[in-house]
């Protein structure tokens, strides 16, 4: 009984130093790599930081998924990101946990290349949707900017979106089975 608990507290913590390097990776990558898609507005980068996430994931499960998004985003919020402050928390929680709770929820179920495939293209165009009242609502609310102008600059935060999220889905499918061999050791 008692190497049963020790062996479930060994994995536990196994799995929880995984899940801290997936969160210290994604936010040296915030750091290494962000630049703007869309030349007229350079406010919004692209970064890889949902990369690692989704691996966890998709290793791990959804909730995991959830965790991870959390303390990525306080802890990328309060050092690299820190200028963007509470406002650049909550957009990145809501579009990262949107993405990671989509597509962690599909390939749960049905853990294949083809759910996989399935699940990171649903997850990208529900951040695409999830995105259009989040801005028109939290950044008119954060920023002071007239719903109006987010409402001009929509077409723009969804091609975003679509580039941003639809990039990160492309190098998590090219890296998953790579580095899921040793999330699962």
């Amino acid at each position: 009984m008692e190497n049963n608990q020790n062996s479930g507290r060994r994995t536990g913590t196994i799995r929880l130093a995984k899940m801290g390097m997936l969160v210290a990776i994604a936010v040296v990558l915030v750091y290494l790599i962000h630049f703007p898609i869309l030349p007229m507005l350079p406010f919004m980068e692209y970064d890889p930081a949902d990369v690692p996430i989704m691996i966890g994931t998709f290793a791990f499960g959804p909730l995991a998924g959830i965790v991870l998004t959390a303390v990525t985003c306080l802890v990328q919020g309060l050092t690299v990101s820190a200028s963007s402050g509470v406002y650049g928390i909550i957009m990145h929680f809501v579009a990262t946990g949107t993405y990671v709770l989509v597509a962690g929820l599909i390939y749960y179920k049905h853990k294949s290349r083809k759910s996989a495939v399935i699940a990171l293209i649903a997850a990208t165009v529900a951040v695409v949707i999830v995105m259009v009242p989040a801005n028109y609502f939290i950044t008119s609310a954060f920023m002071g900017v007239d719903k109006s102008v987010i409402l001009q600059l929509m077409p723009f935060i969804m091609l975003f979106n679509l580039i941003k999220m639809g990039a990160n889905s492309i190098i998590t499918f090219l890296l998953y089975k790579r580095i899921s061999g040793f999330l699962h050791r």
